[in-house]
C-alpha cells in the first residue's frame, strides 16, 4: 500500500486564532481569554489531546474487531502537563511541550482482562498519532515571504 497524504492549510485570524481547511471541514484553533485568545474553541495543544485520543478511538476499534470481540462504548480520557514558561519565553531550562500524556481507556465491552491486555498492547503499536508523539519524527519548518510586484 502506498502512503497516505494528510495536509491542512489555514490562516491566522487573530494572535490566538488559527482557522484551517482540511479536505470539507474547518478546524478552529483559538486560545483561552487568559492565554489572550476568545475560548470560542479548543487550542492547539487539546486538539493534539484530542487527536490521539480519536486516533487510539479508530485504532482501537479496528483492532478488536480483529480480535474478534465487540466494543460497546470506548470512553477515553487524556490528560497532558506543559510548564508554559518556555512558550512565554521566560525560561529555556524544560521544553516547550507536554512533560507527559496520561491516556486511559474505560472499553465497555465483553472482553476477558487477558484479551484487553493484549488488545492495549496492539493499539499502542499501531496507532500514528501515538507513534508521533513518542518518536522523533522529522518535521521541516521554512518560510516564505510574500512579494507585491
Amino acid at each position: 500500500m502506498s502512503d497516505l497524504i494528510f495536509s491542512l492549510k489555514g490562516e491566522s485570524s487573530s494572535a490566538a486564532k488559527f482557522i484551517a481547511k482540511t479536505r470539507q471541514f474547518k478546524l478552529v484553533i483559538d486560545e483561552p481569554e487568559d492565554l489572550g485568545g476568545t475560548d470560542e474553541n479548543a487550542n492547539p495543544v487539546e486538539y493534539l489531546l484530542a487527536g490521539l485520543a480519536g486516533c487510539v478511538n479508530v485504532v482501537g476499534h479496528l483492532v478488536a474487531k480483529e480480535l474478534g470481540f465487540s466494543i460497546r462504548k470506548l470512553t477515553i480520557e487524556v490528560t497532558g502537563n506543559i510548564n508554559p514558561n518556555k512558550l512565554f519565553g521566560f525560561s529555556n531550562s524544560e521544553r516547550a511541550g507536554f512533560k507527559g500524556i496520561d491516556l486511559k481507556l474505560i472499553p465497555e465491552t465483553d472482553a476477558s482482562i487477558e484479551t484487553l491486555v493484549a488488545w492495549l498492547k496492539i493499539v499502542e503499536e499501531r496507532c500514528p498519532v501515538k507513534d508521533n508523539l513518542t518518536n522523533i519524527t522529522p518535521v521541516k519548518v521554512s518560510v516564505q515571504k510574500q512579494y507585491a510586484i
